[in-house]
């Protein structure tokens, strides 16, 4: 029996947003940049922003809670921050790891960087990382078979949750309360 996977809520999005980063792409513009201009919010995708990095939504996320770290200054290359935005980038990618531990309650995390298009990087001129929730036996026969994910809840649903969990973290990177 065929079994069918029906995610009909991500069609709109996928397409606006295809259409969006083409026209950014055509403009010169750079969509992390154009989004961190928006501010924080569940239609922009930023969960955090401040003075040197800033922490949004994987818009094509490999799973729920996936979230991108970088720094606001457009740079593609690691090694030409300065130390105020290496030790930002660090800190907001500590503070992202703390509160996907709050909302998903996972059994690890992926930390990552992929460094130049030829290291995967999708937006390579834009410096950031990745840091998504993993659990025992998330790989399944969809990912390792048909060469699908399942995203089992909306973008909105999961700026909110990481959003929430976030405002209870204290500057150290620790849970208040």
């Amino acid at each position: 029996m065929l079994e069918r996977l029906w995610a009909g809520w991500r069609s709109e999005y996928v397409s606006t947003a295809a259409e969006q980063v083409g026209k950014d792409a055509q403009a010169g513009s750079c969509v992390f940049c154009v989004l961190a201009e928006h501010g924080a919010s569940a239609e922009s995708g930023v969960v955090f922003l401040d003075d040197v990095s800033m922490c949004i939504l994987n818009a094509f996320p490999y799973g729920s809670g996936h979230l991108l770290i970088l720094p606001r200054r457009h740079e593609s290359d690691l090694t030409s921050l300065d130390n105020s935005e290496a030790d930002g980038l660090w800190r907001t990618a500590r503070t992202a790891v703390r509160a996907i531990e709050q909302a998903y309650r996972p059994d690890g995390i992926n930390l990552g960087a992929n460094l130049g298009q030829a290291a995967g990087a999708g937006i390579p001129a834009h410096l950031h990382l990745h840091a998504l929730p993993r659990w025992s036996g998330d790989t399944n026969f969809m990912t390792s078979i048909a060469e699908t994910r399942v995203i089992p809840e909306s973008l909105e649903t999961t700026w909110h949750r990481v959003s929430s969990a976030w405002t209870q973290i204290d500057a150290d990177g620790k849970s208040a309360g």
